[in-house]
């Protein structure tokens, strides 16, 4: 009687699949990640495993459940839930509630599953729940773990710039201080303590960015924006960029209204200016950066102007790419575009270039008002 009621149960389900399917769709839509899928995205590989679950039925073996679960499709749905970015208490309960489906389809068919029958069918859903969970918490946590190794490399990257800057600083101090350091020992000695500190953070900074920088998940930003003034934060980076801009010889000149309002998190958009200054500053070693700003319908334009080498038509399109780099400017990383480009898209805004060699480049970049 059990065998019967085993196929008879696998029967069911290869006749009323689609039907199932939209029951268990209505009710797993309920589940916050669920809601905004398509149809397609929703069922994944849930149709698949109405098919598994027959064939095992019909087998009615466990050697054969377990061949079922082995080469079955929940590690892959797992995976593909970490995508669609479901948590674990959901991919649970969407198993749960196909379950309660194929019971109530049991029911309505004059069919009681218990003995043979119960143990199969959970045998196969608690198998299926355990290698779709197994799948989406060992690539949630690599997702997570990318995560954060991107943006250590891309703080590492950012750090590069005010070290040059001391560095910089640093050597014009002891050259101005030449009597000084003859007279006094403990000057010269003083200078090559932060000379051979600075080089050590150096080397540190370029070992975490050389570990990290084979990375293909974007980075998880958290924004806290508030409404603040533009200008002091853009002079406060153009006087410490400038020892970078080769104490003079390229002018960094501060363009943006003194009143200009922007709302934005302040920390990240003083890394889109830095980034956006320094790459400026690497292509003008003779000539003037101008950064300014102006008010949109949708909020606000900023920019950062330099008339340096510019950039080849062939190479436009890529410079925002993670590890793009100058082959005529060895020793980059390939980061500090990417870094603003992200940034700059994590508050909602856009970011172009506009540039032509041998006259210059102007990025610019958009902040939405505050809503």
């Amino acid at each position: 009687m059990g065998v019967n009621v085993l196929v008879e149960l696998a029967r069911l389900i290869e006749q009323n699949g689609d039907d199932v399917l939209a029951r268990w769709r209505a009710q797993v839509r309920e589940l916050p990640a669920a809601r905004a899928l398509d149809v397609p995205t929703l069922n994944d590989h849930i149709p698949l495993l109405l098919v598994e679950l027959a064939a095992a039925l019909r087998a009615g073996t466990d050697e054969s459940i377990a061949h079922a679960l082995l080469d079955g499709s929940a590690p892959i749905h797992g995976l593909q839930r970490v995508k669609d970015a479901f948590d674990i208490e959901e991919v649970v309960a969407e198993y749960n509630v196909l379950r309660g489906c194929l019971h109530d389809l049991a029911e309505a068919n004059g069919l009681t599953i218990q003995g043979k029958p119960f143990h199969v069918l959970n045998r196969v859903f608690d198998g299926a729940i355990g290698a779709a969970v197994r799948s989406f918490a060992t690539n949630q946590a690599l997702e997570v773990r990318h995560r954060r190794e991107e943006y250590l490399a891309f703080v590492a990257h950012d750090l590069r710039t005010p070290l040059g800057a001391i560095s910089l600083s640093a050597r014009v101090l002891e050259m101005l201080l030449a009597g000084e350091r003859a007279e006094q020992p403990q000057v010269a000695q003083m200078f090559k303590t932060l000379g051979r500190n600075v080089q050590h953070l150096h080397l540190l900074v370029g070992k975490v960015i050389e570990e990290n920088t084979n990375l293909e998940t974007e980075v998880g930003v958290k924004l806290e924006r508030r409404t603040f003034d533009l200008w002091p934060l853009v002079e406060a980076l153009t006087h410490d960029l400038n020892p970078v801009a080769g104490t003079g010889t390229t002018r960094l000149t501060n363009a943006v209204p003194e009143d200009f309002v922007v709302h934005a998190d302040a920390g990240l958009l003083r890394r889109v200016f830095q980034n956006l200054i320094a790459n400026a500053i690497a292509y003008t070693p003779r000539g003037e950066v101008v950064i300014g700003a102006r008010a949109t319908t949708g909020g606000a334009e900023c920019f950062v102007r330099d008339d340096g080498a510019g950039i080849p038509e062939d190479r436009r399109a890529a410079v925002f790419d993670k590890h793009e780099t100058d082959p005529d400017k060895p020793g980059g990383y390939g980061l500090g575009l990417a870094i603003v480009k992200t940034f700059v898209e994590a508050h909602g805004g856009e970011v172009t270039v506009e540039s032509e060699v041998g006259v210059g480049s102007t990025f610019r970049f958009t902040l939405p008002a505050a809503g």
